[in-house]
């Protein structure tokens, strides 16, 4: 299985987010998946990534009262 991994530049912009933001959610121990590979190289798996979206995207249901 080949993986797509990226660096954290282009994973905050994938993300629209700041590198900044990036770091602190790993340092935190937050929700957006990274592969740490050796000590301090860290990358971020495509797959993953766009895994991470889906899961926070909002759906508005609408509700039928009838």
């Amino acid at each position: 299985m080949s993986r797509k991994l990226i660096g954290q530049k282009e994973a905050a912009n994938y993300l629209n987010l700041s590198e900044a933001t990036l770091e602190r959610d790993r340092w935190r121990g937050g929700d957006i998946p990274f592969v740490r590979i050796g000590l301090r190289s860290i990358r971020y798996d495509m797959e993953q990534l766009d895994q991470y979206i889906e899961r926070k995207t909002v759906r508005n249901e609408v509700v039928n009262n009838d």
